[in-house]
């Protein structure tokens, strides 16, 4: 049962996005370039060290990587990319040094910081990530006939694009799953994650890319990894078990999305529509009204509770709802 309400939760925000995308197609005219053009032009780099949530954790930036701070990230997502606002601020986000958002093959990695206390790793060894893709799998094909019943595409978690690889010394893990969803042929969809454990909480990296950019994130995770970091008083070895909070969940529940099922429908949702950056380069504008009026009421989603309401619905809604 954790892993059905884990599988369908985590999936059900990535539906709605693309719902929205075969949806929402805004003609490319000279206004919106213009509109797009002054937006870039608000971006403001910086390089160096950056420091992160009044110093809780900090991005040592090498001459290959420059970073974006939140208000920049915002513009990024929501303005440029036309992604629905987070509805908090994220931590910021770390881009290529040639980063051009209207580049189609454009790729960032975004930055959050989860205060949900001490995530033990005691499970690190025991965890069979090979089993737990599979029951992954099972689960997430069980919940089609619900999803084709709510009016959503079919979704089919292909596999491991990247095998879970956990590093005990330094407290930091990674994966990336490839998804697959409807009977679409294009370019699958890449569900890349990192995650840096911390004494209080975790430092979550979601990198915004395509599969066909796979390639190019792996390469770039080991420096991306190296660059991030907590703290003194706030890593890993700083827990204090007298004083801290202990995290409810381990290792094996981040891969299968028990950090999604704590933090309410907006964390969750961002942390979907980045994903889906690709179909929002130039004239692809999401719907957050439908999700607004949906999800007002409610401050989680429950495996048991999906929406009724038919894609239709989404029709009449042009522009990003902010409120």
């Amino acid at each position: 049962m954790f892993m059905q309400k884990i599988g369908v939760f985590s999936s059900f925000v990535l539906w709605l996005l693309l719902t929205a995308i075969q949806v929402f197609a805004v003609p490319d005219n000279d206004a919106r370039r213009v509109e797009l053009d002054s937006l870039k032009n608000r971006l403001r780099y910086q390089s160096g060290e950056i420091k992160l949530r009044d110093g809780v954790a900090s991005i040592a930036l090498n001459q290959d990587f420059k970073y974006l701070d939140p208000a920049g990230t915002e513009t990024l997502l929501t303005g440029i990319w036309g992604n629905p606002a987070s509805g908090s601020k994220l931590l910021g986000a770390i881009v290529p040094s040639d980063f051009d958002p209207f580049n189609h093959s454009a790729w960032c990695v975004i930055v959050d910081f989860i205060e949900d206390g001490y995530v033990s790793d005691s499970d690190a060894e025991k965890t069979d990530y090979t089993k737990l893709l599979a029951e992954m799998k099972k689960e997430t094909l069980a919940a089609n006939e619900t999803r084709e019943k709510n009016g959503y595409p079919t979704m089919e978690l292909v596999g491991w694009a990247e095998t879970p690889r956990y590093d005990k010394d330094t407290h930091k893990f990674y994966w990336a799953k490839e998804i697959k969803f409807g009977d679409s042929e294009g370019d699958n969809t890449l569900n890349y994650n990192i995650r840096i454990l911390g004494r209080k909480g975790i430092l979550v990296l979601n990198v915004v890319s395509g599969m066909r950019d796979l390639p190019q994130v792996q390469r770039a995770t080991p420096e991306i990894l190296s660059m991030v970091n907590f703290t003194q008083g706030n890593t890993y070895g700083d827990y204090n078990p007298s004083t801290d909070k202990l995290a409810s969940y381990g290792l094996a529940a981040l891969v299968a999305g028990g950090i999604a099922s704590k933090t309410g429908i907006l964390k969750a949702l961002i942390a979907a529509v980045i994903a889906f950056k690709k179909f929002f380069i130039i004239g692809i504008v999401a719907v957050v009204s439908f999700v607004k009026k949906m999800f007002s009421k409610k401050k989680s989603v429950s495996a048991d509770a999906l929406p009724s309401a038919e894609p239709q619905s989404l029709q009449n809604e042009k522009s990003v709802d902010r409120d």
